[in-house]
């Protein structure tokens, strides 16, 4: 059964072994009483200080020590052991191989299958080495570069009469410049003429000046030939202006045509190399799956021949071995109930090491050997946690990170601190009675634990820090009222008080006594 307690903080006397949570006390020092006493220090009577304290609460129950870490190995298929390579106790680094069990049918079936994959390959290179099919596809292929050369020379042709085309019209506007610049000369000499066009003239003929020639060299001759020339160089100008953009759309004529004829080469060309294939490219899909499937059971039975040699999947400690060479393994499937939170398995649960006896009694499990049926167990022994099954009504309660005291019956003066790591969303039935387990991770560490072991984790659930106390064993009921018996000058008087915080070990003081005063504890009081 699982059982609960309450928990308060008590004086600074000594170490309370027996109880859930050692108070720590805030101020003052406790006389004796609520902790274990020496001979020397039992007189009678027996008196503790009222003192600040804190006042703990809490529920506890018994479980067992289980390693950080715990898988269970065996061997897939099962079959005849014909090595081991550990002992229990032995620790191993991941990969490091364990046992192993006879290979022969494993390596009798994977030659099996690598002779149907090499079946099933020949059938498809044959598919697949048609030369009819090839000609035709290397036809499509030829047409298609013909196709793309055909298009790539257009581009290149058209690409060349812009080319022309636009030096063309850089020709025509330097003519325009230059004529425009002989007209001005012309003009300022006082030539006639000399502005009689513009560039939509005809440019065919140069008009002469007349009048009577000037004493001086008359320029307008001269001026009015150029502007002829002028002319005459842009007539030419837009003439080959004219004939480059006719040739472009001769050369996109004659091109498109080009083009349409190589599509229509790989048209026909698709055309023939689907006719010359027919059904083949389906037949070769259903050969290349045939293959395909051969070759995953290739693989499959590969991996049956390497799960004949069982490795360890990480570092650990051989906790189990069930096994030895020439005796038979069945296929092994059993798993790990892991605890909350953690990579820890619940002990005494099924296919675990399972360890405690509270653990055992609550599951009812009694394997006839360590690991159950498992063949081998590999734990992480440098490291544990505490896996413990609390009634529904103390994990209510319990919450991540709350601290946790543990003690071990195999190692008396040993309290490991720890914290609650998950509390179970499911609860379990455990002698009929509905609990939820709880994982604890232990920051404390010692030699003498192991797997298994008995423990009892007391968790922390709330705590009322610095106020004034009493001991709980100190503290009376009269007439429904909390007394306790202060000793005074004259002997001890019942004096009454005000009761806040119960807890086991120390009660809450909210009014009727003082710091400093001693009261009675009842006589054998450790």
């Amino acid at each position: 059964m699982v059982a609960r307690h309450v928990m308060s903080g008590g004086g600074s006397g000594g170490t309370r072994t027996r109880m859930l949570v050692a108070a720590v006390a805030l101020v003052g020092t406790v006389g004796i009483g609520v902790v274990a006493c020496s001979a020397a220090q039992a007189p009678t009577p027996i008196t503790a200080k009222v003192e600040r304290a804190t006042v703990s609460m809490g529920v506890s129950a018994p479980g067992s020590l289980s390693s950080l870490t715990e898988q269970n190995l065996g061997f897939a298929k099962g079959g005849q052991i014909t090595q081991v390579f550990v002992k229990v106790g032995d620790k191993v680094q991941a990969g490091q191989q364990l046992a192993t069990i006879d290979d022969f049918a494993a390596k009798q079936s994977l030659a099996q299958q690598q002779g149907q994959l090499a079946a099933q390959q020949a059938t498809l290179d044959k598919l697949t080495s048609s030369p009819v099919v090839e000609g035709a596809e290397n036809t499509l292929a030829q047409a298609q570069q013909v196709l793309s050369a055909t298009e790539g020379a257009v581009d290149a042709l058209v690409q060349a009469d812009e080319v022309a085309i636009h030096s063309a019209e850089r020709q025509l506007d330097a003519d325009k410049d230059a004529l425009h610049a002989a007209e001005a000369t012309a003009a300022q000499h006082g030539c006639a003429s000399a502005h009689g066009s513009d560039d939509d003239d005809d440019f065919s003929s140069a008009g002469g000046s007349s009048g009577t020639l000037p004493t001086t060299p008359d320029p307008c001759p001269a001026d009015l030939q150029a502007v002829a020339a002028a002319k005459q160089k842009v007539v030419a100008s837009k003439g080959a202006l004219d004939a480059a953009k006719q040739k472009r759309q001769v050369d996109e004529a004659n091109g498109q045509v080009q083009i349409e004829n190589a599509r229509q080469g790989v048209v026909t060309a698709q055309n023939n190399a689907d006719s010359s294939g027919s059904d083949r490219p389906h037949n070769i899909d259903q050969q290349a799956a045939l293959v395909a499937s051969s070759r995953a059971l290739v693989e499959q039975a590969q991996r049956d021949v390497e799960n004949c040699t069982l490795k360890a999947p990480v570092a650990g400690t051989v906790s189990v071995l069930n096994g030895a060479v020439g005796e038979f393994l069945a296929p092994s499937s059993g798993t790990s109930s892991l605890a909350p939170g953690s990579n820890a398995s619940i002990p005494g649960a099924s296919g675990s090491t399972g360890g405690g006896a509270a653990a055992a009694a609550a599951t009812g499990a009694s394997p006839t050997r360590p690991g159950g049926t498992q063949f081998l167990v590999l734990n992480n022994i440098d490291e544990f946690q505490v896996v413990v099954p609390f009634n529904e009504s103390d994990a209510a309660s319990i919450q991540p990170n709350q601290r946790v005291d543990v003690n071990f019956d195999a190692i008396p003066d040993l309290t490991a601190a720890g914290t609650v790591v998950s509390v179970a969303p499911q609860g379990a039935s455990i002698a009929g009675v509905i609990s939820y387990y709880v994982t604890i991770a232990l920051t404390t560490t010692d030699p003498r634990m192991k797997g298994g072991q008995t423990a009892t984790a007391g968790v922390v659930t709330s705590e009322t820090p610095n106020v004034l106390t009493v001991p709980s064993s100190a503290v009376r009921q009269v007439d429904g009222r909390s007394v306790v018996s202060v000793v005074g000058p004259t002997g001890p008087v019942d004096v009454p008080f005000q009761a806040g915080v119960v807890g086991l070990d120390r009660t809450e003081v909210v009014s009727g006594l003082q710091e400093g005063q001693q009261v009675l504890l009842p006589v054998g009081q450790r």
